[in-house]
């Protein structure tokens, strides 16, 4: 059997399940909340329990967030964890996965962990160690004047998403780590990479793949990742 830790996605706290007072799980801290669902192990099995809980989980508000994966993963790179906040009455609202490998501009290993949720989830931005469930404000921000097509207004993160040019932006987040966030599929896309330095990769040509619509056969899977179970 399958350990799995569940916690608040916006505090890391822990978890109510619906009761006969309330009709979703909630947190003390941060009251109504998708619980966050992290398997203890990575591995292909594991892989694919988790894309069989999303898979076909669209809603009638919105499709279900992708499974979002570097493929290729970069040199000596490991897939090193996946997550989905969400419950039985809700469905998926966000995903997670983690990867690790050495980093860009040396001095020892790096962790990179993409987000993919609905507004309001908060997930990224605990990962980002953020206020706020959403990074909309810093976005609205970086994307006013100078506006569309003015040299200034250049990205500071470029990758491709299932194919297609995606730009993301900084945002405020904690010193040991640096952290980005754009849009893909209608839904908030976060990446956050440890060190701050390890950001430097996504400055390279990262392509982001969706684990739900096809999991390769040869992904390599690590040790799991010390930031999706908490560590800050």
């Amino acid at each position: 059997m399958v350990t799995v830790a569940v916690s608040c996605p916006r505090c890391g706290g822990p978890v109510r399940p619906p009761d006969l007072m309330h009709s979703g799980s909630r947190c003390a801290r941060c009251g109504p909340v998708p619980p966050l669902h992290v398997p203890e192990h990575i591995g292909p099995d594991i892989v694919a329990s988790v894309v069989e809980r999303i898979s076909g989980a669209d809603e009638p508000d919105g499709p279900r967030p992708p499974l979002w994966c570097p493929w290729p993963l970069p040199p000596s790179w490991t897939l090193t964890g996946v997550a989905w906040a969400g419950d039985e009455g809700a469905g998926v609202r966000a995903t997670a996965v983690a990867c690790a490998g050495p980093a860009p501009l040396g001095g020892g290993p790096a962790d990179l962990v993409f987000v993919a949720e609905e507004p309001g989830v908060g997930l990224g931005s605990r990962f980002a160690g953020t206020a706020g469930p959403d990074p909309g404000p810093e976005l609205a921000e970086a994307l006013a004047e100078p506006g569309r097509g003015h040299p200034e207004r250049v990205a500071h993160a470029k990758i491709r998403v299932a194919g297609h040019p995606t730009p993301l932006w900084p945002v405020n987040s904690s010193t040991n780590r640096s952290a980005y966030a754009g849009e893909a599929r209608g839904m908030w896309l976060h990446a956050i990479a440890w060190p701050a330095s390890a950001g430097h990769l996504l400055a390279e040509e990262v392509m982001l793949h969706d684990l739900a619509e096809w999991t390769p056969p040869e992904l390599v899977y690590g040790a799991p990742s010390p930031y999706l179970h908490g560590a800050a």
